[in-house]
């Protein structure tokens, strides 16, 4: 950097900043010379070494743009910005060269693959599946072998070894690819042909004028018949006409029915008990027709379904009321007298709360939810998510916690098939007012007798008049946000204040959900900011529940609160015993208090649909196969989906079955798996938005070819002062895979064995991310 003089002649006056930068003689640019400048000034007094510390630092960031686009150009798509940062910041010199750079970079790599796994072989599993889950894609051969000479370099691997090596993870990965692509190959095919006998059959049905030539009849006859049950129709499709609909039949089914029809005849001759004659008892129905696969599913008669419950003389208790109403205070009390019983929960961490709720009344009870299992010798009682309903077990009295999530698009089946199912002589369906509807609904259905119980908050809840400034937040209040980005930049900027702060949100795990309750329960954590996930399940001293924003994505769109949600996350304050009241408010620039408060005041909502939801079970599944004569998962669910429910059906509607169809699709060409382990994995809980059903197509590729899954594993951690929102994201999702890992784990045990490793690694990320949220100084997560 050259010195000029003045017009005068005289030299310029410099700050001590840059006098020392100038004392020390590096070569400076001039565009470098601003953020230097700053940095000699935390030095000061700087000497010569001060100077090449801090002019390092400036070039850290260019070094690591220019490793980044080395390893891109190379196709090193392993190397990621953190090891490139590492790597940055282990170099010395003034001006590296590209030698010193990529010298850092291999050591910064090698270091992280060997923290992937206790073997080379584990490494690059981890790391190929790591690309894979990040939307890298699979690597192509050449990339792979890359990979495989890295991971062996890492590992001190040299000459014969690391040969042997590089050959073995070869002719794994070609086995691999090729029954990858195999199955992909096979279930297109499958897909292909379903799709083609569909149409064809639909191509065969006739209109309502062939039917008297089939059946030998006339066509008041035909419309009689039809009328009452006994032909039936193959397809309805609606018309311009309102309300109107073009039916078609299956002229192979009617054919079948014409030996009934003189027996018909005899049912409606005059001085007959009944003017209706009985449905036809045809010996083989015919395969493949839409009204013999609505036959076979009975989807329309789904209370029919369970047997246990039906034989019961059953009376169902619904006890409605808003958050903080002691709905199940008196439900666990009857539970917990009882000789056996169950308590159904929505989430894993409550199924652990009625658990414990019954250990303090002097009950033990085994727990089963998707992933876990803890049966106690001897126990009479179960604590259980929804979907654990165990429907062939009478007991005395059953709890059905959350009601209202019959409505929910996803999971909403497993709660009409848990009221429908329950065996118990007394069940306790306990939710919000807006169940009401439905829940009366399936009593009915059930024809099973129901009282009702309406419940009040046991103290007010009230809306705030003002919004609420984030300065203005206090000890004891929750600030509800609807993302986990925004959860984490609103704990960030609170922390930045000087705030300690609790986070709770959906992809924490039960256990971090738990400690981070318990920060804000015990004062380690003056502020709690969470999603919707704290409008269940939690029991916490809120004071008073903010909302940050009144509108939320729903999956579909973007939408305003409705009046549930405002109810069930807003009841949260003002816990009974701790508070006089709940108060509930709005962030500034959230939306507008007056909205706060006539959602809170507003009646319950009436479901749009007051059908409930029903999906079908294996054994349905296994008799629609069998049926249609297929054996291809997409196939059978296409069949049910076009054919056992009809929309306008006043009884039920069908859930979405659009995920399951997507796993069928892909997994319906994987020798070694039967119908049924298809539709297990169907079942299976996986993210669609972190590749899930891919994931789900690798893993039963390896089970189909009787090989053992590894479980999902996150290798090295940082230090969690030192972890950066992306590498706590990582960690997150890893969990997330555990979940559907053990819950396959618990299906087929020998296809996924190492549970014990998988235990191990859940609680490790359930420390370490719990580690990472404490942090409340100016972590890499806070900055």
């Amino acid at each position: 950097m050259a010195d000029s003089l003045h017009a005068d002649g005289t030299a310029p006056r410099h700050s001590p900043a840059e006098a020392a930068i100038l004392a020390a003689g590096f070569p400076v640019e001039p565009r470098e010379m601003p953020a230097l400048i700053r940095r000699v000034e935390r030095r000061l007094p700087a000497d010569a070494e001060a100077v090449r510390a801090a002019l390092i630092e400036v070039r850290r960031r260019g070094w690591v743009a220019r490793l980044n686009d080395l390893a891109n150009r190379a196709g090193r798509l392993w190397a990621r910005r953190a090891e490139a940062e590492i790597a940055a910041g282990t170099v010395t010199e003034l001006e590296p060269g590209e030698p010193a750079l990529l010298a850092a970079l291999d050591s910064a790599v090698a270091n992280r693959l060997r923290g992937l796994g206790p073997t080379p072989e584990a490494a690059l599993e981890a790391i190929a599946a790591e690309l894979v889950e990040s939307g890298s894609g699979s690597l192509s051969a050449d990339r792979h072998a890359m990979l495989a000479r890295e991971v062996a370099a890492a590992f001190d691997l040299e000459g014969e070894a690391a040969i042997a090596f590089i050959d073995a993870v070869s002719v794994v990965e070609s086995r691999r690819r090729r029954e990858l692509r195999e199955a992909e190959t096979a279930a297109r095919a499958k897909r292909r042909e379903e799709v083609q006998r569909l149409r064809a059959w639909e191509r065969s049905l006739v209109e309502f004028r062939a039917l008297p030539n089939l059946l030998g009849a006339t066509e008041k006859e035909v419309l009689r018949w039809i009328g009452g049950g006994l032909i039936p129709v193959a397809r309805r499709i609606p018309t311009r006409n309102k309300g109107q609909e073009k039916w078609e039949f299956d002229p192979k089914e009617v054919a079948a029915l014409r030996p009934q029809v003189i027996g018909w005849r005899e049912a409606e001759a005059p001085g007959m008990p009944t003017g209706r004659p009985a449905s036809p008892a045809v010996a083989k129905p015919t395969r493949a027709g839409n009204a013999a696969v609505a036959r076979v599913a009975a989807l329309d008669r789904y209370a029919g379904h369970f047997a246990t419950a039906r034989a019961l003389n059953r009376r169902i208790t619904l006890v409605t009321g808003p958050t903080n109403s002691g709905k199940s205070h008196t439900a666990l009390d009857r539970l917990a007298k009882s000789e056996s019983g169950m308590a159904l929960a929505p989430l894993r961490l409550l199924a652990h709360e009625f658990r414990e709720a019954l250990a303090t009344r002097g009950v033990a009870a085994s727990l089963s939810t998707g992933e876990e299992r803890l049966p106690i010798p001897g126990s009479r009682h179960l604590a259980a998510t929804v979907e654990m309903c165990p429907f062939h077990n009478p007991v005395d009295v059953a709890l059905i916690d959350e009601a209202q999530m019959l409505g929910d698009r996803d999971r909403g089946a497993a709660w009409t098939a848990a009221i429908m199912g329950a065996p118990a002589r007394e069940v306790f369906v306990l939710g919000a007012p807006e169940c009401a509807t439905l829940v009366r609904r399936i009593a009915r259905l059930c024809d099973d007798e129901m009282d009702e119980v309406k419940l009040q908050r046991k103290n007010p809840l009230v809306a705030a008049s003002k919004p609420v400034a984030l300065s203005d937040l206090r000890t004891g209040d929750a600030l509800v946000a609807f993302s986990r980005r925004d959860v984490l930049d609103l704990r960030a900027e609170l922390v930045k204040r000087g705030r300690r702060v609790a986070v709770v949100y959906g992809a924490l795990s039960p256990e971090v959900r738990r400690a981070e309750a318990a920060r804000f329960r015990t004062g380690d954590a003056d502020v709690l900011v969470a999603t919707d996930a704290i409008g269940m399940g939690l029991n916490l001293p809120i004071r008073r529940v903010v909302f940050s924003t009144l509108r939320k994505f729903d999956g579909e769109s973007r939408r305003e609160l409705n009046t549930q949600e405002v109810k069930q996350i807003g009841g949260r304050a003002g816990r009974f015993g701790q508070h006089e009241e709940g108060v509930v408010a709005v962030l500034a620039g959230g939306g507008s208090p007056d909205f706060v408060k006539m959602m809170l005041n507003a009646a319950p909502e009436v479901p749009e649909d007051i059908r409930p939801q029903v999906q079908p079970d294996a054994d349905i599944i296994a008799a629609v196969a069998a049926e249609i004569g297929s054996d291809s998962l997409f196939g059978v669910l296409a069949r049910i989906k076009r054919a056992v429910l009809r929309p306008d059906d006043p009884n039920y509607r069908l859930a979405d079955l659009t995920q399951a169809m997507a796993v069928a699709s892909a997994i319906d060409g994987v020798p070694g798996l039967s119908l049924l382990d298809r539709w297990t994995y169907a079942l299976c809980p996986v993210d669609e938005r972190d590749n899930g059903v891919s994931r789900l197509a690798r893993w039963a590729v390896e089970h189909g070819a009787g090989r053992p899954v590894p479980p999902p594993m996150a290798g090295r951690l940082p230090a969690p002062e030192r972890a950066a929102r992306e590498e706590l994201e990582r960690a997150e999702k890893v969990h997330k895979r555990l979940v559907a890992w053990r819950w396959l784990a618990l299906r087929f045990e020998l296809a996924y064995p190492a549970r014990d490793e998988a235990e191990a690694e859940t609680i490790r990320l359930d420390r370490w991310i719990e580690d990472v949220l404490r942090q409340q100084r100016r972590s890499k997560l806070v900055m």
